[in-house]
């Protein structure tokens, strides 16, 4: 059919991810887009009006699908402290593995553009809500079986574990050794194990 789309939205928007997500969005021009993306730069700027509304559009596939895969167990209704520590176990894991010189997409963009761009921001304020929420919830839920102390403040600790995910997320962005990476997540996931049943009390 004439003016049919010969191309499919979701799919360019993974490309996109990898692309912004290894190069940022400022090392990445036009021209690497259109090649990366498959498409010619008139239906691009069609689909998506500028390299800025792609880019925002990349944010928003990368936090419903490639967030959702690695922080949706610590959303799930039945979370826990477990659900945390399986979350740092990955990171780590991934440390000298996929990951390794890519990092998170959204806290990559914490660091380029949170302060240069409204929309940026917008995504970058979102992502740390909903990071913060998603732990509240799953310590939420391990105060109410026994798993993490009653006096433990768990607004402070929610936020220690969004600060330390995004830490993790920027060693790995920057190719740190693994080793360290590890250290950092094994002592982040020590502060679990502080505010467990021992310390009812």
């Amino acid at each position: 059919m004439a003016g049919a789309k010969q191309y499919d939205r979701t799919e360019l928007l993974d490309r996109a991810v990898e692309l912004f997500r290894r190069q940022g969005f400022s090392a990445t021009s036009t021209a690497e887009l259109v090649d990366e993306l498959g498409v010619n730069r008139k239906s691009m700027y069609a689909e998506f009006g500028s390299k800025q509304g792609l880019f925002e559009a990349t944010l928003e596939r990368y936090n419903e699908h490639h967030l959702t895969n690695v922080i949706g167990p610590i959303e799930a209704p039945d979370a826990g402290p477990d659900a945390i520590r399986a979350a740092f176990d990955g990171y780590a894991a991934a440390s000298d593995g996929w990951a390794q010189g890519r990092g998170c997409l959204l806290c990559n963009t914490a660091v380029e553009r949170g302060a240069l761009d409204e929309g940026a921001r917008r995504h970058v304020a979102a992502y740390l809500e909903r990071l913060t929420a998603a732990f509240r919830h799953a310590l939420d839920n391990g105060r109410s079986t026994g798993d993490v102390a009653a006096d433990a403040d768990l607004d402070e600790l929610a936020a220690f574990f969004t600060m330390s995910l995004i830490g993790v997320a920027a060693l790995i962005r920057a190719e740190a050794p693994p080793a360290e990476v590890r250290a950092a997540c094994k002592v982040a996931v020590g502060v679990l194990d502080r505010h467990g049943p021992a310390h009812h009390a």
